[in-house]
């Protein structure tokens, strides 16, 4: 009977212990865990780029990824050792084949780490914790505003060499070339704008400059987190409203903080969501601050008129 209460009460300490390393191991990963906006500071450039890190059951960090351009891609697993972590992930849209490999540590709500490339180089980075961008009210909404005069390209400025032109009341990207971003920046907003676009061709309109709603020729397609209406790599439209290339088609984005409602060609196909982080092509990463608007110039040629912002207050 002494004998079996001793290896009941050894067995006793041994889970105890178990549990004790279990939840010292869980409250360690729970500091690493949410949504960080980094900088990658990359051959002389700052590239915005984004990381989630989350729990999988008890012992296994997961996590998603957005480089300085393409989609939100899954992180099988962020591992922890001996204070640092680490991840890796298969090429994208990068050029090579290798994995992209990161290194990092946490120190006073701040990562900092490294990142090798597709190419073999070292690059390091910083990340600080993304905002939640909760509103405490309702938005009191301004006066609308034409943010294209339909005239010429007052109130812009393209990123690179400009192929944009204003002809009679649109403003055209006749071929591929650079974004163009509008000198006003914003917080909160509506926003209407009308667009065309030939067979086959993509663009996006980037509200504050760093979520892009996907604009693409996907009649006839399925509704995916990459297609025609989606927040590109993070939320996909409800349904499919695109109409056939060649025609006039619509937009009204509302977004306040981090939700969002789109409204394709009168019908609404992403009501009052949240948008996790920013998306690739972001002009920066400093989600807190106020943005501009800004249309995708670099993939294929396409058509904006009627572009009316309203600013919440």
């Amino acid at each position: 009977m002494k004998q079996m209460c001793k290896s009941v009460g050894l067995l006793a300490v041994l889970l105890i212990a178990s549990f004790s390393v279990a939840w010292s191991q869980a409250k360690v990963d729970a500091t690493i865990e949410g949504r960080w906006d980094l900088v990658i500071q990359q051959d002389g450039k700052e590239l915005p780029s984004w990381l989630e890190i989350s729990h999988s059951g008890r012992n296994t960090l997961i996590g998603r990824f957005v480089y300085a351009f393409g989609s939100a891609r899954p992180v099988a697993q962020v591992k922890h050792n001996n204070g640092s972590y680490s991840f890796s992930i298969p090429p994208q849209w990068e050029p090579g084949t290798r994995d992209m490999e990161f290194e990092f540590t946490l120190n006073k709500d701040q990562l900092t780490g490294t990142m090798v490339y597709t190419d073999g180089k070292k690059y390091d980075w910083t990340g600080v914790r993304a905002p939640s961008l909760k509103r405490e009210k309702e938005p009191v909404w301004d006066k609308p505003i034409r943010l294209f005069n339909g005239k010429n390209l007052d109130g812009w400025h393209a990123t690179g060499d400009n192929q944009w032109l204003a002809e009679n009341g649109i403003l055209r990207s006749p071929k591929s070339g650079s974004n163009l971003v509008s000198d006003q920046k914003f917080n909160d907003f509506k926003l209407h704008l009308e667009f065309r676009y030939p067979q086959g061709s993509n663009s996006g309109v980037y509200l504050r400059g760093r979520y892009e709603v996907q604009i693409e020729d996907g009649y006839g397609e399925e509704a995916l987190p990459d297609r025609f209406g989606a927040v590109y790599g993070f939320l996909p439209p409800n349904q499919m409203v695109v109409k056939k290339a060649g025609e006039w088609q619509s937009y009204d984005i509302t977004l306040i903080g981090r939700l969002v409602t789109v409204v394709a060609n009168g019908k609404t196909i992403i009501a009052n969501q949240i948008i996790p982080g920013i998306t690739g092509g972001a002009l920066d990463s400093r989600e807190g601050e106020a943005g501009p608007v800004f249309f995708q110039g670099d993939h294929g040629p396409v058509e904006f008129r009627n572009i009316i912002i309203t600013p919440a207050k």
